[in-house]
């Protein structure tokens, strides 16, 4: 791995990769935070699609650059999209995200988050009692979040200290950091260059709006309005990274 100001300036470089490519993120999200999740593809410069209805959701898993499964409001009919999808994705080697929200508060979750992780994604992210939970990640990135992200790939581990407190007040802030990722991963093929990027982005875009704002609400709306401005250069600035290998 390169010095980190040099891997910096690399990740930096995506932001403007997926300003120029506009890759397509297919996202099989939480219900509560699907508009959020979109708005937020979009303020970056990606293009979101959202669609879970069984007839489809294989034709735009194959159109889409990346995909992104999340599994907040789970039912049956979910998990078979899931399913399809997550096939399309792995076949057509393409990225693909487990975000597997709230699996240590339900068994038969557990269950489904373990058989979505066999299948070999190219990203696991969750929060600590998640990733704990989940138990091998098959190769993938694991990314542990929480006040400080850490990314870890077989030897390699990043962690990125930029965030802001107001975002554990916005519900998708979580949401939408996988669905950033999954379109880092559609322009950068190394993983860790591409989620460290995607964080960063994030975290920097939100420390922007947090000084800005006067709460939750208004903090919505300018992270959005932040991630649109976001230049690569204020990630080379602002980045608070550190890397380490074992």
């Amino acid at each position: 791995m390169t010095g980190t100001s040099d891997f910096v300036e690399s990740v930096a470089a995506s932001l403007a990769l997926v300003r120029q490519r506009r890759p397509r993120v297919h996202c099989l999200m939480n219900t509560v935070v699907q508009k959020f999740v979109a708005d937020g593809l979009a303020a970056l410069g990606a293009i979101p699609s959202m669609t879970s209805a069984l007839e489809e959701v294989e034709a735009f898993a194959q159109r889409a650059d990346a995909l992104v499964v999340n599994l907040g409001t789970l039912d049956e009919e979910r998990r078979r999209a899931i399913r399809l999808a997550a096939a399309v994705a792995r076949d057509a080697d393409k990225p693909w995200i487990v975000d597997p929200v709230h699996c240590d508060y339900s068994p038969s979750r557990l269950v489904f988050a373990r058989e979505l992780i066999a299948a070999g994604p190219s990203v696991v992210r969750g929060n600590a009692s998640e990733m704990d939970i989940v138990g091998n990640a098959n190769g993938a990135l694991r990314i542990k979040t929480g006040a400080v992200d850490e990314l870890t790939l077989d030897l390699h581990t990043i962690r990125v200290e930029n965030g802001h407190p107001l975002m554990a007040q916005v519900t998708g802030t979580g949401c939408l950091s996988g669905a950033l990722i999954a379109a880092f991963m559609a322009v950068e093929p190394d993983r860790l260059k591409a989620a460290t990027g995607a964080l960063l982005t994030s975290g920097i875009a939100a420390e922007i709006a947090g000084e800005r704002s006067s709460g939750p609400g208004t903090f919505e709306a300018l992270f959005r309005d932040a991630l649109a401005a976001l230049r690569p250069e204020d990630i080379i600035v602002n980045a608070r990274i550190s890397h380490a290998e074992s």
